[in-house]
Formats: C-alpha cells, sequence, structure tokens
C-alpha cells in the first residue's frame, strides 16, 4: 500500500469516525450538544482535524442525513421486498418508516428537520437521498392509480408518514394508535 493510498484510508476512517460520533452524541442528547469542540475532545483530534473534514456542525448533520437516508432505503425495501400484495408492501414500508423515524430520531432530523446544507429534489441532490425517495416510489407508484403520477403519489404519502412521524415524536399524537393510523392511510389513500 502507498503512503497516499494509507493517508486516504486513515483520512475516511477518520471522517466515519466523526460522522459516527456526531450521530451517537445526537441520539444520546440532542443535536444543541452536537458541536464541535465536544466532538474534537471525544474522537481525540484537535479542532482543526475536525475541520479538515468537516467546515462545521451543517456539514456534520448533512452527513449523517445522507448515511441515514441509505439506511432508510434498505429499510424500507426490505419491508416491502417481504410482502406478497401491493396493500401488504405499502403497509409495510409505512411501518418500516415510522419505525425508522422512531428508532433514529437524530438521524430523522437531520434527514427532514434540521439544515445540513443539502438539496432535495434537485439534480444535485446526493443520491442516497435520491435513492431513499426512490425505496419509496417502487413500491408506492404500482399503487398510484390511473392518471395519478407515481411520483406526486409518493410525495404525498410520504408527507403522510412524516406528518404522522412527527407528531407522534412531539406528543402531538398517542403512540398506541400508530398501527389503525397506518391502516386508515393505506386504506384510504393508497386503495389497494
Amino acid at each position: 500500500m502507498s503512503v497516499q493510498e494509507r493517508k486516504q484510508r486513515e483520512r475516511a476512517e477518520r471522517e466515519r469516525l466523526i460522522v459516527a460520533t456526531a450521530r451517537e452524541l445526537a441520539e444520546q442528547q440532542g443535536w444543541d450538544a452536537v458541536t464541535t469542540r465536544r466532538l474534537a475532545e471525544r474522537i481525540e483530534y484537535s479542532q482543526p482535524v475536525l475541520y479538515s473534514h468537516f467546515r462545521g456542525k451543517r456539514e456534520i448533520i448533512g452527513a449523517v442525513a445522507v448515511e441515514g437516508a441509505a439506511e432508510m432505503a434498505v429499510t424500507v425495501r426490505a419491508a416491502a421486498s417481504g410482502a406478497n400484495s401491493p396493500r401488504e408492501r405499502v403497509t409495510a414500508l409505512a411501518r418500516a418508516y415510522l419505525d425508522f423515524a422512531a428508532r433514529n430520531p437524530a438521524v430523522y432530523d437531520a434527514l427532514f428537520r434540521l439544515d445540513g446544507g443539502l438539496a432535495f429534489a434537485q439534480e444535485n441532490t446526493p443520491e442516497p437521498l435520491k435513492d431513499a425517495f426512490a425505496a419509496l416510489l417502487e413500491t408506492l407508484g404500482e399503487v398510484a392509480g390511473d392518471g395519478v403520477a407515481p411520483g406526486q403519489f409518493t410525495e404525498v404519502f410520504w408527507a403522510s408518514l412524516h406528518g404522522l412521524a412527527t407528531l407522534t415524536r412531539a406528543g402531538r399524537l398517542p403512540p398506541e394508535d400508530t398501527e389503525s393510523r397506518v391502516e386508515l392511510l393505506v386504506e384510504r389513500l393508497a386503495i389497494v
């Protein structure tokens, strides 16, 4: 291995460590607890080393969001692939999405609530974000219905899931009713 390859590998490992540590800290104490000074202390590197990877907290949030989008795509695809009918796929997708949001609140915030400096629904949108939407579209597009644009249907269904996830987490909706909300959403909106 050349010196250049070793340095690149070490740099990538440091970057993964920074992102993983930020994510862990955010999941434990919230994003307000994630500061560059705190991260530098936890990873045992100086702040200048951290800044050599990320310009600041915003870019770190963006990196967590990109990583989370990739995980979300895998999660919803796996859930949908285990179902036999379009209705079962949509229901499984909805449950998996809501479960992902509940189990990963800091990642979900990085994706959809905080400014990570990422473009959404544009040409320069990072591929993992596009793929997360594609993972929803693959299942939801098949039930959009005649004359309905699959992309727009997916956006509306996704917005509904996001609303359920956000309102439940904020304590505005009782979590024990999540399953009946999923059934209602699938029955009324997806009509499969």
